[in-house]
């Protein structure tokens, strides 16, 4: 890992973790935001990953090909849990309560999220990739926005695709089934928390930044904790996207100091693939 593409810095710009609340977590947690600034235009995406945090964690980065967008994506086990590519297109997805499968459709079996961000520019062609593809996920649901702000959260409960456009300027997607809440995991504290903040924020009257919408998720994070099974999960890994002006910023492990940022239109003009092991960088 070269150091100028990282950061290790003594404050962290984005304050969110003074905020975290020592309640009781769930490793496969998620909470995902996607949120268009009224005032200037400009488009976010926030991630907290949750799961066990001796997963060998890692942010790949694809260059540009003759049929293929430039893209990057984090996750692990060559399976993209979330991304954004040169277009302005971001996905992530989360755990839910599992459903029925619908008959002809069925999980992914290969890097599904790889695939969208490689072939996809806009939500409308990424949800044009999941039919084309048969897909229909029964543990989980995904979050697309673009650079256009349209956003939607597709779930498949019941038989059918449900379709959760975006409501005036923000969708956030945790683990509860949008569709069914009834379902399980709700109602959700992370969910309530990222909503208010949010509304806080904008009552203010303050400027809107990536730093001030990554304070959203203060309360959504998890902090590290034994399981049962005496496993520590908790956020693998916070990342904060400027979908417009190109600006990604990753924090591992909840950590103030072990921070990745990277100007995406320099990445995406690279020739050559790069991984970047989480571990590594920040032994």
């Amino acid at each position: 890992m070269k150091a100028k593409r990282t950061l290790r810095l003594n404050t962290l710009i984005l304050t969110l973790f003074l905020g975290i609340l020592l309640n009781p977590s769930k490793s496969e947690a998620c909470s995902v935001l996607y949120y268009k600034d009224l005032v200037t235009g400009k488009i976010y995406a926030v991630n907290a990953e949750d799961y066990f945090l001796d997963v060998d964690a890692y942010i790949q980065i694809e260059p540009k090909s003759r049929k293929k967008f430039a893209r990057l994506w984090y996750g692990w086990n060559n399976f993209a849990q979330g991304g954004i590519n040169e277009e302005g297109l971001f996905f992530d997805a989360a755990v839910t309560p599992e459903q029925e499968k619908i008959k002809g459709y069925g999980n992914p079996k290969r890097n599904l999220g790889d695939k969208i961000l490689a072939y996809a520019s806009t939500v409308e062609e990424a949800l044009e990739i999941l039919e084309n593809e048969k897909i229909a996920l029964n543990k989980s649901h995904l979050l697309f926005g673009d650079k256009k702000g349209r956003a939607v959260v597709v779930e498949w409960v019941k038989g059918e695709r449900k379709l959760h456009w975006i409501v005036d300027n923000k969708l956030v997607m945790t683990n509860f089934l949008l569709s069914e809440s009834n379902a399980g995991n709700y109602p959700d504290f992370r969910y309530k928390s990222i909503l208010d903040r949010i509304d806080e924020l904008e009552s203010s009257g303050e400027e809107i930044n990536l730093n001030k919408i990554g304070n959203t998720f203060g309360q959504a994070v998890q902090p590290a904790r034994k399981d049962e099974n005496n496993r520590v999960g908790g956020t693998v890994y916070a990342s904060f996207i400027d979908i417009t002006d190109n600006k990604f910023i990753l924090s591992y492990r909840l950590s103030n100091e072990d921070v990745i940022k990277l100007d995406l239109a320099v990445e995406f003009a690279k020739s050559k693939r790069q991984k970047i092991k989480l571990k590594e960088v920040f032994n």
